[in-house]
C-alpha cells in the first residue's frame, strides 16, 4: 500500500521494490539479523587514510562493514558502492569472480538498501580507500527510494516532516544535531563543574506556573484532575533551593500554547539553573563567560558567523537598561514620559501596538520595546532592569521599584537566556501572584495562577538567589548557523499533513 502524496513515478518505483521484497521472501529470511560489522567507515579513514597502497597491501586488514547504500556503479563483472553508517561513508570493490551469486544479486539492490560486507582494505587507482569484498549480503530492503535532489524551498517541509529522510541524505543536518548534542553536554560539564545538582521535576502540573504563557490543559483521570504541561520548571526547583541544595539546574521540556514560527515552536528545550547567595550579575558573568567557552569548544575560536554577519564573542556584551533600548530605537521620544501611562498609550497606538484596557507602563514599555528595540540587539547585549509588572517573580530593584533586578539576553535580535534575582519575600510574592490573577480575571491568558504552597515554601525561608533560563533551541541555531528553530528541532511540530 502507498502513501497518497506520492507521485506516479515514485509509486512506479516502491511497486518495483516491494516486488523485490516479495522475492526474496520467497527465498527465505527477507530480514537477516545474523551479521555483525567490526568497523565504522570514520575509523578506518581514521586509522588507515594515510597509509599507501603498498602499505595495505604488505599488510592485509580485514573488515566488516555495513550501512546504506548511497551509491552504486555497475561496470561488468567489477563494480563499485559506497556505503554509509553513523560516521561516514566508505567505497566497496565488488567482483563477479569473489561474490559469485551474491554479485548477480547486487545487480538488483537499490539505493538505500542496508549491506552488510566483508573483505580486506586497499586502495583504488584513484586513490581512495575501500574494502575489496568476498562477502556480500542484504539485511534490509529499502522499499522507497532516496530522493535524487533535497534543497530549496519546495523541499524544505518534507525535511521537517521527514527528518529520518533528511538525516539519510544531508551530512548538514547531521552536523547540527550532533553539535546539539555537544552543546547541551559541554552545559552540563559546566555547571557539574561548579558544584551543580541535575535534577527532574514534574511535567505535569496541577497549577502551571514560572513563566507568563498560555499552558495546554490535560485531565487525570484516576485523580479527577486537570493538569497542565509545565510552562516552566521554575518554582519546582526554587523549591529545592528551599529545601538547601542551593545549585539545581534542570534540561528539559517546556510546553508552551503559542503559534508556530522560525523562533517558536509549541514543545521547545530549556535549561534553568537556580543559584543561592547570588545575584543577576554574577548570573550575567556566568552567561558570558559560558558563551564564549561554547565558541571554543565546537568551533576552536570565539569569532562566529550567523546568517552571514560576524559576531565577536572576545569583546565585552554590552549590558543596558530596558528604557536606554526604547530611547536608542524611538527618536523623539520622551525621556521623562517613560512611565507617564497616557503618554505610553499614545505611544503604543502610533506604532501599531494594541494595549488591554488592563496593561499599565510597565507592560507598555516592554510592547514598545519587542516591537521597536528587540531586532535591533544584534550583537550580545544583556537588557536588564525590566518593569515589575511583567516580571511576577522577580526581585524588585532596592532603588528603584518600578524594575527588577532581571535580565534578558539578545544574539541576532533573539532573546535567547533569562535570568533574575528571585523574589524571596512571601508577602511580596503573594501579592503578585493576586495581582496576576487579576490580569487572568480580565481575559489574560498567559497571567500566572495562585500557587498557595509555593508561597508557602517561601515562608520557610529561601536565601539570596539568582536563576537562570536560556534557550537551548535558540542558542543551536546561533551556533550551527540555522535560520529556524525547526532546523535543530528534530521532530518540529507542523500542520497535518493532509490539511488543507
Amino acid at each position: 500500500m502507498t502513501d497518497d502524496n506520492d507521485s506516479g513515478e515514485e509509486n512506479k518505483l516502491i511497486a518495483e521494490r516491494r516486488a523485490k521484497l516479495a522475492q526474496l521472501r520467497k527465498g527465505g529470511i527477507a530480514f537477516p539479523n545474523d551479521f555483525r560489522r567490526d568497523a565504522l567507515a570514520g575509523q578506518l579513514h581514521d586509522a588507515y587514510g594515510e597509509r599507501p597502497a603498498e602499505w595495505l597491501e604488505a599488510n592485509p586488514t580485514r573488515v566488516k562493514v555495513g550501512g546504506r547504500i548511497m551509491f552504486k556503479r555497475l561496470m561488468g563483472k567489477a563494480s563499485f558502492a559506497k556505503i554509509a553508517d553513523r560516521t561516514g561513508q566508505i567505497q566497496l570493490f565488488l567482483q563477479a569472480e569473489a561474490l559469485g551469486q551474491a554479485y548477480e544479486a547486487f545487480k538488483g539492490w537499490d539505493v538505500g538498501d542496508i549491506v552488510g560486507a566483508s573483505g580486506v582494505l586497499f586502495r583504488t587507482r584513484t586513490g581512495e580507500l575501500s574494502v575489496r569484498a568476498d562477502a556480500l549480503v542484504l539485511l534490509v530492503k529499502s522499499l522507497r527510494p532516496l530522493p535524487d535532489k533535497w534543497h530549496g524551498l519546495a523541499d524544505t517541509e518534507t525535511r521537517y516532516r521527514q527528518r529520518y529522510v533528511d538525516l539519510i541524505v544531508s551530512e548538514q543536518s547531521r552536523k547540527v544535531f550532533r553539535a546539539r548534542t555537544r552543546i547541551v553536554g559541554y552545559l552540563r560539564d559546566f555547571l557539574d563543574a561548579l558544584d551543580f545538582l541535575e535534577v527532574e521535576t514534574p511535567m505535569m502540573q496541577p497549577i502551571p506556573g514560572g513563566a507568563t504563557a498560555r499552558p495546554f490543559k490535560t485531565h487525570h483521570n484516576a485523580l479527577d484532575l486537570d493538569m497542565y504541561l509545565r510552562i516552566a520548571p521554575e518554582l519546582y526547583l526554587k523549591r529545592l533551593i528551599v529545601g538547601g541544595l542551593e545549585r539545581v539546574y534542570e534540561i528539559n521540556r517546556n510546553f508552551r500554547n503559542e503559534g508556530l514560527s522560525t523562533q517558536h515552536n509549541p514543545e521547545f528545550t530549556m535549561l534553568e539553573l537556580y543559584l543561592a547567595w547570588a545575584d543577576y550579575k554574577d548570573i550575567m558573568d556566568w552567561v558570558e563567560k559560558a558563551t564564549r567557552g561554547l565558541a571554543e569548544a565546537l568551533h576552536g575560536t570565539q569569532l562566529i558567523t550567523y546568517q552571514g554577519r560576524p559576531y565577536d564573542l572576545a569583546r565585552p556584551f554590552r549590558r543596558i537598561t530596558v528604557e536606554q533600548a526604547i530611547l536608542e530605537n524611538n527618536p523623539g521620544i520622551d525621556p521623562l514620559s517613560l512611565r507617564d501611562l497616557t503618554y505610553l498609550r499614545k505611544r503604543c497606538e502610533l506604532l501599531g501596538i494594541k494595549a488591554d484596557a488592563h496593561d499599565g507602563p510597565g507592560k507598555l514599555q516592554i510592547e514598545i520595546f519587542e516591537k521597536t528595540a528587540e531586532a535591533a540587539l544584534l550583537d550580545p547585549t544583556f537588557v536588564y532592569a525590566y518593569p515589575a509588572e511583567v516580571s511576577p517573580l522577580s526581585r524588585a530593584n532596592d532603588e528603584d521599584p518600578f524594575i527588577t533586578d532581571r535580565f534578558e539576553f539578545f544574539i541576532g535580535g533573539r532573546e535567547i537566556a533569562n535570568g533574575f534575582s528571585e523574589l524571596n519575600d512571601p508577602e511580596d510574592q503573594a501579592a503578585r501572584f493576586r495581582a496576576q490573577v487579576a490580569r487572568k480575571d480580565k481575559g489574560d491568558e498567559e497571567a500566572m495562577f495562585y500557587d498557595a504552597d509555593y508561597v508557602r515554601a517561601l515562608e520557610y525561608g529561601m536565601p539570596p538567589t539568582a536563576g537562570l533560563g536560556v534557550g537551548i533551541d535558540r542558542l543551536v541555531m546561533f551556533f550551527t548557523d540555522s535560520p529556524s528553530i525547526r532546523d535543530v528541532i528534530l521532530f518540529p511540530h507542523m500542520r497535518p499533513e493532509n490539511a488543507t
